[in-house]
């Protein structure tokens, strides 16, 4: 075989295991990606379905630290249109325009919970999209049960501070701009945000002083321990949980906005 023949071999073969090693190589990457994008769903999933907790019991205000928080006590204020110790739902929060013949929907959340963002940020909208559309009577129930577990008094305060902008009209704006902008689990929520995140929500002039007076004096910090309490006494272990007329469902339900609306449908009829 001649030197040219046995050169253009040579080169033909050094193509071949170059194209060889790039095509193992693209498997190598794609193989790689599909093992990231499904860890990524995993956690996900883990967030949604619920914080890994153990929730201590709750006796009296506690030893949160921080600001100090009221014992429990049913005479204390609740925001307007908010319910009483005595409703069927104590201390949550209703929204939206359903008739009291539609299925309804309460949800627990601590404003502090990483899951309850990641809920909010799958399909808080389209769970809201039912209660605005009067398919479903949706009715928030706040919790501050991470701040037993992290320290602090941050979710109370977070709690307190919705309160305020209830008063003001603005329940579904402060809370979604609350998640919007939720810090780190351990990090808490500043006065600072929590007073920027009403004029976020549109609360301005006399209203805002109004909130801000609210705020500062604490005025619904016994709403967030009462109904933190009702939360304990239920057996709610972990955020976020919901319950369809009662009955409690799976958070991926609550995550996939086309299960969810079948619940709803099964349990109007």
């Amino acid at each position: 075989m001649s030197k040219s023949k046995d050169s253009a071999k040579s080169t033909r073969e050094k193509a071949a295991a170059a194209r060889a090693e790039q095509q193992a190589s693209e498997k190598r990457r794609e193989r790689t990606v599909r093992i990231i994008g499904a860890i990524g769903v995993v956690v996900v999933v883990a967030l949604i379905i619920g914080l890994a907790v153990v929730v201590p019991r709750m006796s009296g205000g506690g030893d949160n630290g921080g600001t100090a928080l009221p014992s429990p006590d049913p005479s204390l204020p609740v925001p307007s249109g908010v319910y009483g110790p005595d409703a069927e739902i104590p201390y949550g929060a209703p929204y939206g325009t359903a008739p009291d013949t539609a299925p309804q929907l309460a949800l627990w959340e601590d404003f502090q919970c990483p899951a309850c963002g990641s809920l909010e940020e799958i399909n808080g909208e389209g769970i809201q999209s039912l209660a605005a559309d009067g398919k479903v009577r949706l009715v928030y129930r706040p919790t501050a049960f991470l701040d037993k577990n992290l320290g602090g008094t941050s979710s109370a305060q977070a709690i307190a501070a919705w309160g305020c902008a209830i008063d003001q009209g603005k329940l579904i704006e402060y809370h979604n701009t609350m998640y919007a902008n939720q810090p780190a689990e351990g990090e808490g929520y500043t006065t600072d945000m929590l007073v920027g995140f009403a004029e976020q929500s549109g609360i301005s002039g006399v209203p805002l002083e109004q909130f801000n007076d609210c705020l500062t004096e604490g005025r619904y910090l016994g709403w967030a321990v009462n109904s933190t309490q009702a939360f304990y006494d239920a057996g709610i272990s972990g955020t976020p949980a919901g319950f369809l007329n009662g009955t409690q469902i799976e958070n991926t339900v609550l995550a996939d906005q086309a299960a969810l609306e079948k619940a709803v449908t099964e349990a109007a009829g």
